[in-house]
């Protein structure tokens, strides 16, 4: 009895008692051997107890290798009651220099691993098909001048899983670095061996002439590599860090030549454009618009200079702020410029509008050209009576201006209607209740036109809404058509008027409008004797 005590209370004891761990062992081994110079290899050191970080002393791997990130894990097993605990460190290294290296022995604690003797071969003695992961990196030019862009292409050769890694782009100095587009992920065959590509375009513009020192793009993340375990027969994915480096590259800075003239533009090619327009004859106080593209090659969107424009004094200018952009169309990096003008010819006659000519340097023959855009001769005529209520100026806008214009013209011009509708509605319900206004209306009594359709426009802030309303109250007033030439003839108060809101309609600042002198303006226009009043129901039915 006494001795099946003694049992119990030993098997109580070793159930209780915590099991102690001690660090027996420090392995190390390399993920490829021999190794190339310059380019990273794991470095796996493993020790059989559960350690802190900071034990692992790695100063003397400084001495033979460029030391990368480091990665820690640990993890715990347990086998027939038995557990274990491991450690286990990652480092990326890359030898300095070709020939026998040894990797040092690590100590942890007393406990010291072996040493490793590591044959480094030369850079760029080994394929690239050998590799799993490797940098590709190409100039599109190794000698540029001063402001030509310059494409930077980098491969990524994936032969593993990507499970994570950033690609980072090369280091310069003296030069404007911007990514083009989006990455591209292809697949390459190399030799039979299937490789996951990612390919990434960068544009390089030199400030200054003299070398340009390029870095070379990197590569840093994780990769899933095939392992097989020790005694068994099969392969699992293990997380491994790799890291790559593209090889650096020089390029020679070209200073622009001294005699060279006009805005610095180097380019493969460049061409001007412009929108062909129906005709070239317009009426006096039209406007015409200019819709003018500058495309270069190789080039950015900021290096393109404004497009000079010079006009004879008869016309009046109107630019709108140019649209830039670049893009990439057949692996070409296109920059483009889209520059809009609206002109307003004041006098009649034939006038030329001038040749314009965009000087560039031509980086493939290395001398200077033009992009012309040849003289344009137009017809401008007085303006004359039209049956259309509708002016030619906001016509011409409508076809200018892209946005919401259209809609609210279409909105004015259906409330201008019902407005008409329904008070010709009232005027019947008045001449059927009342025998006095069966009577004729003398033209002292006749109705204020459509004051009250144009101050509802005025009270819009939009130019070309109030211009539409001027033109129509005037042709309704002197029954026939006006254009604004013919109103602003009629008084100074209304030539300023019009003018004010032709500069709000196509400056390309934004010009306030003083509607209350407009209608002032209209209000105080002589028109008594002009033209014998109608009805006001007249412009609705002109044929009547």
């Amino acid at each position: 009895m006494v001795k099946r005590y003694f049992v119990t209370l030993a098997l109580l004891t070793l159930c209780l008692c915590e099991p102690a761990y001690a660090l027996t062992k420090l392995e190390t081994s390399v993920d490829r051997n021999p190794a190339i110079e310059g380019e990273y290899l794991v470095l796996t050191i493993k020790a059989d107890d559960e350690v802190d970080n900071a034990s692992l002393d790695t100063r003397a791997l400084l001495k033979d290798f460029i030391v990368g990130r480091t990665s820690v894990s640990r993890s715990t097993q347990i086998m027939n009651f038995d557990a274990s605990k491991e450690t286990r460190w990652q480092i990326l290294l890359a030898p300095k220099q070709s020939g026998i290296i040894t990797i040092p022995a690590l100590t942890i604690d007393k406990v010291s691993s072996d040493p490793i003797t590591l044959k480094v071969a030369a850079t760029g003695s080994q394929p690239e098909q050998m590799k799993n992961l490797f940098i590709r990196s190409t100039v599109s030019t190794e000698e540029a001048y001063v402001g030509q862009l310059i494409t930077y292409k980098v491969k990524l050769y994936l032969a593993v899983e990507l499970q994570r890694g950033v690609l980072s782009a090369p280091q310069v100095e003296g030069a404007q670095l911007k990514q083009l587009g989006d990455d591209v992920d292809t697949t390459e065959i190399l030799d039979g061996r299937r490789y996951r590509v990612i390919e990434r375009t960068y544009s390089v513009i030199a400030d200054k002439p003299g070398t340009l020192s390029l870095s070379g793009a990197s590569f840093s993340g994780d990769v899933l590599v095939d392992t097989s375990r020790r005694g068994g027969m099969f392969s699992f994915n293990q997380s491994r860090p790799m890291e790559a480096k593209a090889a650096p590259s020089e390029i020679t800075i070209l200073p622009a030549p001294e005699h060279y003239q006009g805005k610095w533009l180097v380019s493969d090619l460049v061409i001007i454009k412009e929108d062909q327009p129906d005709t070239n004859t317009v009426e006096v106080g039209s406007p015409i618009t200019r819709n003018i593209t500058l495309i270069a090659s190789n080039s950015d969107e900021s290096s393109l200079p404004e497009i000079p424009m010079s006009l004879p004094d008869s016309f009046k200018t109107y630019p709108e702020k140019p649209q830039r952009q670049t893009f990439v169309r057949e692996k070409q990096v296109v920059a483009q410029l889209t520059q809009t003008t609206a002109i307003v010819p004041t006098k009649a006659g034939t006038y030329t509008l001038p040749e314009i000519k965009v000087p560039w340097w031509n980086s493939h023959s290395r001398k200077q050209e033009f992009a012309t855009l040849p003289e344009r001769t137009i017809t401008v005529t007085a303006a004359e009576n039209s049956n259309a209520v509708t002016p030619t100026l906001v016509s011409e806008a409508k076809q200018t201006d892209s946005g919401y214009w259209p809609y609210l013209t279409a909105l004015f011009a259906a409330l201008w209607l019902l407005t008409l509708l329904l008070w010709r509605k009232q005027y019947r319900e008045k001449v059927t209740m009342s025998p006095s206004f069966a009577e004729p209306v003398s033209p002292k009594k006749a109705p204020n036109g459509d004051l009250q359709t144009l101050t509802a426009a005025c009270q819009t802030a939009e130019a070309g809404n109030i211009m539409l309303a001027l033109q129509a109250y005037f042709s309704q007033r002197l029954n026939r058509a006006m254009t604004l030439t013919d109103i602003g003839a009629l008084t100074p108060e209304l030539a300023q008027a019009i003018t004010q809101l032709q500069q709000a309609r196509y400056s390309k600042t934004h010009q306030p409008i003083d509607t209350k002198a407009i209608i002032n303006a209209v209000k105080q226009a002589s028109i008594t004797g002009q033209s014998a009043q109608k009805s006001a129901l007249s412009p609705l039915n002109p044929s009547v």
